[in-house]
């Protein structure tokens, strides 16, 4: 059955035949605005204009797939729908719409080629109509038979698609330029969605930059499995405490493995004794807090250990100062990944957990994890401290860094690869995540790009 939303869509691009349209009673219709889309309470479309008989009217309309629906949804006794000028149906089942007399709230707009005298007519022939029935019927215009079956037949195939994403088997019909544009659209609307995920934290921590830079990076430095205990490890340990403890690496191991509760076991090794020792005095001088959020180890690659994952996030608070400050003001994504570029301390070159000797390896960051924080951390709070300040060389620079950072490759970005779909750099790549996720998830082809296009075509 035709969508509400689908009807919407019709509407708002006029894909219907408009000769010779007429209202159910007869009276010619000319379409001069079909209005904007309005998201809120209220008619489906303000400021609309439209010529009904000989009066041009301005006001709101209303759209249904029956007329009956006018009343089902109390629009009848709702004073937001006082002004609607038109009621706009698929089909109309001789249901009956109105607004209580006296609340009619649209006229005619002078200066028109309607005579002051044809004004004066239509506003009394108006009153007579309320005076008489208590209602003014609102004018309905009918569209079913006026759309095009093919448009309707492609919506129907998009909605009943169980395929990777609706519109795979037509997607390859889309043009460059479209999908250029689009995917440039696709990559700023997941931005200014991680920007609102951003604003929470500052509203946390008094609009603290560095501090939400820090939580959100220890978030990221935990990876999918462990993002929600990192993130609570960083909140519970200021980056004032760490500046404390920035030139003893050993300090800072203890306070971030101690918070992960990674140091209650019993030990043999030197090394992990001594950050016990010192985790048990500093967690009672600066009372901290115990961490109740499990650690997995489970069905990860040794590298992604939460050890090793701890253990190179203490070597870069070592390492740098003020980082986010320090990334506000570079010129290039590449000090930044230079920046990132650290290793865990020696420890950990014949280690992965403590008191299990493991071959000799040094537990570099690594360009994919260096990488990964780019694109979810540092671009994503750059791009929302530019939104925060309206400063658009922070939003540019964000986009220009993940222009040149390498593309995600996942289950997502490789089926649409297989699709033909370019997908070269991370600009790529954020763009057709966010198109999987937040519309072909979610079968919202009316409002994509790429299914626009499909269903125009």
């Amino acid at each position: 059955m035709l969508s509400e939303r689908l009807l919407q869509f019709i509407w708002q691009f006029q894909y219907f035949n408009k000769s010779e349209l007429e209202t159910t009673s007869s009276e010619s219709v000319q379409i001069i605005a079909p209005g904007q889309l309005n998201s809120d309470q209220g008619p489906d479309f303000s400021n609309a204009k439209i010529k009904i008989g000989k009066t041009t009217w301005a006001g709101t309309v209303e759209l249904h797939i029956k007329t009956s629906d006018w009343n089902k949804h109390n629009h009848q006794t709702d004073k937001n729908y006082k002004n609607v000028i038109l009621h706009v149906v698929w089909e109309d089942d001789g249901g009956r719409n109105s607004v209580p007399a006296g609340n009619r709230n649209s006229v005619p707009i002078k200066g028109t080629e309607q005579s002051s005298v044809d004004q004066t007519r239509s506003l009394n022939s108006v009153q007579a109509r309320t005076e008489q029935n208590s209602v003014e019927q609102i004018p309905i215009l009918e569209l079913k038979g006026r759309v095009s079956k093919i448009l309707l037949q492609r919506y129907e195939e998009l909605m009943n698609s169980n395929s990777f994403i609706p519109c795979e088997s037509s997607i390859n019909t889309v043009k460059e330029i479209t999908w250029k544009s689009w995917k440039d659209r696709l990559l700023v609307e997941r931005l200014v969605r991680k920007s609102a995920i951003v604003q929470t934290y500052l509203n946390q921590n008094n609009f603290h930059w560095e501090e939400t830079f820090w939580w959100l990076l220890a978030r990221n430095f935990g990876i999918k499995v462990n993002a929600d205990a990192f993130e609570a490890i960083a909140k519970s340990i200021s980056i004032n405490v760490l500046a404390n403890h920035k030139t003893q690496i050993h300090q800072l191991e203890a306070l971030l493995l101690g918070q992960a509760g990674l140091l209650d076991a019993k030990f043999s090794e030197d090394y992990p004794l001594m950050l016990q020792k010192e985790y048990k005095f500093y967690k009672n001088k600066y009372s901290f807090k115990t961490i109740n959020i499990p650690i997995f180890f489970l069905r990860m690659r040794p590298g992604n250990f939460p050890t090793i994952r701890l253990a190179q996030l203490a070597m870069l608070v070592h390492d740098s100062v003020h980082l986010f400050s320090k990334i506000k003001e570079a010129d290039s994504v590449k000090d930044v990944k230079a920046w990132l570029d650290v290793t865990a301390n020696d420890y950990w070159h014949y280690h992965y957990k403590f008191d299990d000797e493991s071959a000799y390896r040094k537990k570099k960051l690594g360009a994919f994890m260096i990488n990964n924080i780019i694109i979810n951390t540092v671009c994503p709070v750059l791009f929302a401290y530019g939104n925060y300040h309206d400063d658009n060389k922070y939003k540019e620079k964000a986009l220009k860094w993940l222009e040149e950072t390498s593309a995600e490759k996942n289950n997502i970005t490789q089926r649409f690869q297989q699709l033909g779909i370019e997908n070269k750099t991370a600009f790529d790549s954020q763009g057709l995540i966010e198109l999987k996720n937040e519309y072909c998830n979610k079968k919202r082809c009316l409002e994509c790009g790429v299914g626009n296009a499909i269903l125009k075509s």
